[in-house]
């Protein structure tokens, strides 16, 4: 009797805790929402309110209109970012997939080289490489153009790595049925292995989507009409604290596709995970 009120005193402080814990996490987003309806006005509030006192949506009208205002249509931001952000997406995910079956189950000479640079390379942001990045592109002709922004985020040494562990736990006893009835590489992967590699696949498609969502095509592209969504609403945004309320309907706007899509992939990788797997 003792023992079960231990028990249950320890899951409700864990599960006050982890309240708690989400509460904080999601404190920014709430803030976010907070400012991206507040007048310009209560900007200058001391001590800042956390809530508006006069709500308006007046913020998220002016983000729409500056927006259009621009040299090229806001439907065309949207359509650029939306061709980016699938086109990456799935080349990631194609990628991801296909070298981290190599590296996990395929022996090759310099496997074990090129599996240290996968891990090697996360330690390193994409602006340490992006002066290399930027003549290769330049000599290649790929500055401003649509592959520039594209092309560069094709490979993610994050996805790959996630994929070569979740592959790595897979059975040898799998690979090898699947080579006794006559299946070469290609289709032990693709029929194989990744049918069962759900979860992992959604977990690169979570950051895949997030990344490619929020790339700045700034640094590549110059010609209006191939800029992304996340740009324009970068230039929109900067006008100091006059557009501050403008800045955060910008954010709460971008934010939206990635946890819809957050969503929906966290659900799959549950189920998945809680009705599936792969036993020796």
């Amino acid at each position: 009797m003792v023992h079960s009120k231990r028990r249950t005193i320890g899951t409700i402080g864990i599960f006050v805790f982890l309240a708690l814990l989400g509460l904080f996490m999601l404190l920014p987003v709430y803030l976010a929402v907070v400012m991206s309806v507040k007048p310009v006005q209560e900007f200058f509030i001391f001590p800042p309110k956390l809530y508006a006192m006069e709500p308006t949506l007046s913020n998220y009208k002016d983000m729409f209109s500056i927006c259009s205002d621009l040299n090229v249509p806001f439907s065309r931001y949207v359509f650029n970012s939306v061709m980016v952000t699938v086109s990456v997406t799935g080349m990631q995910v194609i990628f991801s997939a296909m070298a981290g079956f190599c590296l996990a189950k395929v022996k090759f000479p310099g496997a074990k080289l090129l599996n240290s640079l996968v891990v090697i390379s996360l330690l390193y942001q994409s602006s340490v490489t992006g002066i290399m990045q930027y003549i290769v592109m330049a000599k290649i002709g790929m500055i401003n153009t649509f592959s520039a922004l594209v092309f560069p985020y094709a490979a993610s040494p994050l996805c790959l790595f996630l994929m070569r562990q979740s592959i790595s736990q897979m059975p040898d006893s799998v690979i090898e049925a699947a080579k006794v009835d006559g299946a070469g590489l290609f289709r032990t992967c693709w029929q194989v292995v990744i049918p069962n590699q759900k979860p992992a696949l959604m977990t690169v498609v979570i950051f895949a989507f997030q990344s490619a969502w929020n790339i700045q095509s700034g640094s590549f592209v110059f010609d209006e009409s191939l800029k992304t969504l996340s740009t324009a609403v970068q230039q929109a945004a900067q006008a100091g604290i006059a557009r501050a309320g403008v800045a955060m309907a910008a954010a709460v706007f971008m934010l939206i596709p990635p946890a819809v899509i957050f969503m929906l992939a966290q659900r799959q990788i549950i189920d998945t995970m809680a009705h599936s797997g792969i036993k020796e």
